[in-house]
């Protein structure tokens, strides 16, 4: 009985003292196969019944006390070595040197929105989002398209849920969700991604963005137009460059412009890029036809506006003098770097 105590003594020191390595080795001396308490318990034959019963019961106890102490010292072995790892390898992302990964920046065509939505607002434009899925009274009807009308088939529709709804082909229906709920006068600019049901190559996607914007209050005229899309021309391009608007068709605007300005990169001389035309079409634009106006219930007697439709992907190309639209969209950091 004095060496079972004794035994248990010298277990705990061994214990306490014990490492990751040598905890192990502890645990095979006193409970293994042919450890100390596990031969006590083989040899409690050769005893009485009563002394077996006392030498069995404090063997037991002590093989509970060895197994208990072994376990929580694992446990605290496992929790320093966790904390020593934790704390290796703790990173103050704060600090900018520390972090593995090199800084990120904003896609082109992002960029490009950013800088167009800014210049637009300090134009005194609201800037508004509409939605992706649309009906075809707003992608098409109110803005004085009817059903079988030329103009649907160029936009290459997208449909969806049996024809009642599409993707949008343009941001101009954010003109009718906006005039539906606000009365005149309306500045707002829509920019958004739209969708058309056509084959990529270096000038088309199925997918792009565009920039809506329109004005509509009483008195507002062509003059109106031409002062704002200067302004956003000058800012966004710089000053040096000739303007030209050349009469244009689009079913939502009477009368109707396309937008030039002077090739950037030749000064107006002729090139690749301008196809030796000197000019670069940038945008479409015209006055609000009376029958959008109509649509949303606004006087068309009193009210007059504009409108101009701008593509994001387009001008970015123009300013960088990128010829593949499908660059934006393939995902090759040596080109997205640039920006």
């Amino acid at each position: 009985m004095n060496d079972i105590g004794q035994l248990i003594d010298e277990a705990s020191k061994k214990i306490e003292n014990a490492n990751v390595a040598t905890l192990e080795n502890v645990r095979i001396l006193y409970l293994g196969k042919n450890g100390i308490l596990t031969q006590i318990l083989k040899s409690l034959s050769q005893y009485s019944i009563e002394d077996r019963k006392r030498i069995g019961l404090e063997a037991n106890r002590a093989k509970q006390i060895i197994e208990s102490g072994i376990e929580n010292k694992k446990k605290n072995l496992e929790k320093i070595l966790l904390d020593e790892k934790t704390q290796k390898e703790k990173l103050d992302y704060s600090q900018s040197f520390y972090f593995p990964f090199s800084k990120g920046s904003f896609h082109p065509v992002v960029q490009t929105i950013k800088g167009m939505v800014s210049i637009f607002e300090s134009l005194g434009f609201l800037s508004v989002e509409g939605p992706e899925i649309e009906t075809d009274w707003y992608n098409f009807e109110a803005l004085n398209i009817p059903k079988n009308h030329p103009a649907r088939d160029v936009q290459d529709t997208f449909y969806i849920a049996g024809m009642k709804n599409l993707l949008r082909t343009h941001t101009s229906p954010g003109q009718i969700h906006v005039m539906e709920k606000q009365k005149p006068p309306v500045k707002v600019i829509v920019p958004g991604r739209v969708y058309r049901n056509e084959a990529s190559d270096p000038s088309h996607s199925s997918t792009f963005h565009q920039i809506e914007g329109f004005e509509v209050d009483e008195n507002i005229s062509f003059v109106d137009l031409k002062t704002v899309l200067i302004e956003f021309i000058y800012k966004f391009f710089g000053s040096d460059l000739n303007v030209r608007f050349r009469p244009s068709h689009f079913q939502f605007t009477e009368p109707s412009a396309e937008v030039d300005i002077q090739c950037f990169f030749c000064k107006g001389k002729g090139c690749r890029i301008c196809k030796n035309s000197g000019w670069i079409e940038a945008l479409g634009c015209g006055m609000v036809h009376p029958n959008v106006l109509k649509a949303v219930n606004y006087d068309s007697e009193k009210y007059t506006g504009y409108a101009f439709g701008i593509g994001v992907e387009r001008i970015t190309m123009l300013k960088y003098g990128i010829d593949d639209i499908r660059l934006f969209y393939e995902n090759d950091l040596r080109f997205l770097k640039q920006f």
